[in-house]
């Protein structure tokens, strides 16, 4: 009885894992992530996604940057901290404040035979738990359509498609 109880008020992290490959070397990908105005570019625009931080922002770790974005027609301020930073492998931003319990997004970067591969992780919790539950299937559908432009919208970016 004990574990039942105990299973009900943990809170449910998902994973959100997208993996890329560009036919282009590390040193050539990398930089594009480093520059925020790339991330309006790489985002749906119903999103109506604005950084709001005053440009130009350098990456670095502890850089905060601070967004709007809409969803729903509701509007959302977001805040997130790069809390690693490893370049040209790896760097981690954090939701300080926004609409997620949790969101920690993972880029890793890694080059073979000349293409780089780009594996974004997302750990998330959804607000107002167990409420938020209930939209999971329609919210996972939601990133995963998120996420499948922002590799078009990257790829068109660096392959000169634009």
């Amino acid at each position: 009885m004990l574990i039942t109880i105990k299973w009900w008020f943990e809170m449910k992290e998902h994973i959100l894992k997208t993996p890329m490959e560009l036919p282009l070397k590390l040193t050539e990908v990398f930089p594009f992530f480093c520059d925020t105005v790339n991330l309006e570019r790489i985002t749906p625009p119903e999103l109506h996604f604005q950084i709001t931080t005053p440009q130009p922002i350098e990456i670095t770790l502890g850089t905060v940057v601070d967004y709007r974005l809409q969803l729903y027609s509701i509007w959302f301020r977001w805040q997130s901290e790069i809390t690693v930073w490893r370049p040209p492998h790896e760097f981690v931003d954090e939701q300080i404040q926004g609409p997620y319990r949790l969101w920690i997004h993972r880029h890793q970067f890694y080059e073979e035979n000349s293409t780089t591969v780009i594996q974004d992780t997302v750990r998330y919790q959804l607000p107002l738990w167990p409420l938020g539950e209930a939209i999971y299937p329609l919210l996972r559908i939601q990133l995963g359509r998120i996420f499948k432009y922002r590799q078009q919208a990257t790829r068109d970016a660096l392959l000169g498609r634009e």
